[in-house]
């Protein structure tokens, strides 16, 4: 028996404990709601599916993501919170899922306004290309990439790109064939899904790179009905401007080749899209040469911590560092490839973000050990300080590095004094014991959540 449609809006509050409020999301298979966990009041989304259980094919479908997602965890990937049965109808009951619901728009809105820097594109699809590893990992396909899959949590031309791929509503389990059946969006199937065949993992390459080629130029690769763009897959290959960074180009001409066995597996892409974001910052003068044959393995270990914003844990440790060294200022900040981001702090703001060059996080990272600035005036080392510009009264400073079990630095706890003042061995030492303390919180953190991979599976 078909699936029929059940496009009865879900209760004002489901299973007791969710707020159900506007549509922010519909498909052909879901809608998606904002709502509020009413239990631990937070923002959330609901993905309600609008066929009707009476299918068991649609419920299997249904239960098979639930399954899927509950699976997953991966910073770029969306999180699955809860699930549960919307039992309105008790004859039609329908599943749900419970996500986490992310602040911002979607690829697809964020193109009207223009295409995607270099930097940010390639940032971005070195980010993509590892999650969608990490899926094919655990032995699923995604099959329906698109930019309106692709959520931005950060795209700020001054910030890396931070971004989350979604909906996997039609993901398959690899080595199952999919029928007669073609899903996923016309425009970025690939010429294999064209032509009737089945889905494998070079296949969602090849879609990954249609999402970066629009994300690069504002222009959807293969537009009109779904005949004609199905019928342009098989007669050409997509158009890559040579106005693109020639590193960035080579890669995404090889994620778009014709046969899926000429496209390069995904942690390679990964890694070489990575190398073109960090040529891109130098070319942007945004990090020193000097710094490349290093920078790589420091940002895989940062974005396999993943530090957020907004955790009191931070605050409490940058009180405590402020105690520890009897100094009215203290902050932790972690650093990315192009800003120095403010975690955690004590008399000093938080939640915001320095120039990647500021020294008091800079300078720790780079010489991994702690350094001591006794009068900030005086300093050479501290006159490009932004963060001197808006508290001239920091007048010393001394900040030990977050560092890795592999000994890569990610991030600072500094301390600040208005007075300017010589800082003990002894003071450093328990700064850094601090630092390394916090560290240790991070592994269990991550323990916890994942398992980390080896850094030469990819740049995250």
């Amino acid at each position: 028996m078909a699936a029929k449609r059940n496009d009865a809006l879900p209760p004002p509050v489901l299973n007791d404990r969710y707020a159900v409020g506007s549509v922010i999301g519909r498909g052909g298979a879901a809608t998606v709601y904002a709502a509020t966990d009413l239990l631990l009041g937070r923002a959330v989304a609901i993905k309600v599916f609008t066929t009707r259980a009476e299918s068991a094919q649609a419920l299997r479908l249904q239960e098979a993501e639930a399954r899927l997602l509950g699976r997953l965890n991966h910073h770029a990937l969306t999180t699955l919170l809860d699930a549960g049965v919307d039992a309105t109808d008790p004859v039609h009951p329908r599943i749900y899922l419970v996500m986490e619901r992310v602040p911002g728009h979607d690829l697809r809105q964020r193109l009207r306004g223009g295409p995607l820097t270099a930097t940010q594109v390639t940032a971005l699809g070195a980010e993509m290309a590892d999650a969608l590893h990490y899926v094919h990992e655990q032995g699923y396909l995604h099959r329906d990439l698109k930019p309106a899959n692709v959520l931005l949590l950060d795209d700020r031309p001054d910030h890396r790109i931070r971004a989350k791929l979604a909906d996997f509503g039609i993901s398959t389990i690899i080595g199952t064939p999919e029928g007669e059946n073609t899903t996923g969006t016309a425009a970025y199937l690939a010429p294999e899904i064209a032509e009737g065949g089945d889905a494998e993992p070079a296949s969602d390459v090849y879609s990954l790179g249609l999402v970066l080629l629009e994300a690069a130029t504002a222009q959807v690769a293969f537009p009109g009905t779904i005949t004609e763009s199905l019928r342009a897959r098989l007669e050409r290959d997509p158009a890559v401007p040579g106005t693109l960074p020639p590193t960035f180009t080579a890669v995404l001409r090889d994620m778009l080749e014709r046969h899926p066995d000429d496209r390069p597996p995904l942690p390679q892409i990964a890694v070489e899209l990575q190398n073109a974001y960090l040529a891109e910052l130098v070319h942007a003068r945004m990090l020193d040469p000097a710094l490349l044959p290093h920078e790589a393995r420091r940002m895989t270990a940062a974005r396999r911590y993943d530090v957020p914003d907004g955790e009191e844990t931070f605050d409490r440790v940058a009180h405590l560092a402020r105690r520890l060294l009897r100094a009215p200022m203290a902050q932790l900040s972690v650093l990315d490839s192009e800003r120095n981001h403010i975690r955690g702090a004590a008399g000093l703001p938080t939640g915001y973000s320095l120039p990647r060059t500021d020294p008091f996080c800079a300078d720790p990272v780079t010489t991994g050990r702690p350094v001591a600035v006794e009068d900030v005036r005086a300093d050479p080392r501290t006159w490009r300080s932004t963060l001197l510009t808006t508290r001239p009264d920091i007048r010393s400073s001394a900040g030990a590095p977050l560092v890795t079990a592999d000994g890569s630095g990610i991030g600072a706890i500094t301390v600040f004094d208005r007075e300017p003042r010589s800082f003990t061995q002894q003071e450093l030492a328990d700064l850094a014991e601090l630092a390394a303390l916090v560290m240790r919180g991070l592994e269990l953190r991550l323990a916890a959540g994942a398992v980390p991979r080896p850094a030469d599976q990819g740049p995250f």
